[in-house]
């Protein structure tokens, strides 16, 4: 890729279990602390509960159950994303671990999912030093 057709974009890194994963800033509208929510009979593996969030419910999400991690972490965070860049326009959390920092990455240096995903849940991945942090659509989930 040229320098021209590099572009920076800014990522919100988040942890899950042991790994680092990231998804655009552009589409988190807030990140809050994990609190009440309220379970909802009959909902998805992946649908930890729903909660009041400034009037409006939102659908708390575990990405673990999505993505397959099997590893216990903090769950202290919840990463809010904006309702106006999801697929369907509702008002979707994702329960992380921890959040971890914001950066900015060159297009460049973010390589291609190294997984054939159906779903394109994996947008690429990105190596920095020796560790590797798996950029996430947050329109993957359905719920």
């Amino acid at each position: 890729m040229s320098e021209a057709a590099t572009r920076t974009v800014q990522l919100l890194e988040f942890g899950l279990g042991s790994e680092t994963y990231c998804v655009d800033i552009a589409h988190v509208a807030e990140i809050v602390d994990v609190s009440d929510l309220t379970v909802v009979p009959n909902s998805a593996a992946h649908v930890e509960g729903v909660m009041d969030l400034r009037g409006k419910t939102t659908t708390i999400v575990d990405p673990k159950v999505v993505f397959g991690i099997d590893e216990e972490g903090g769950r202290k965070r919840i990463v809010v994303f904006d309702p106006d860049r999801t697929t369907d326009g509702k008002s979707i959390g994702w329960i992380v671990d921890e959040v971890e920092q914001v950066v900015d990455v060159d297009s460049g240096d973010v390589e291609s999912s190294p997984v054939d995903d159906d779903d394109e849940a994996v947008r690429g991945v990105i190596k920095r030093d020796d560790d590797f942090t798996i950029w996430v659509r947050p329109t993957v989930v359905d719920v």
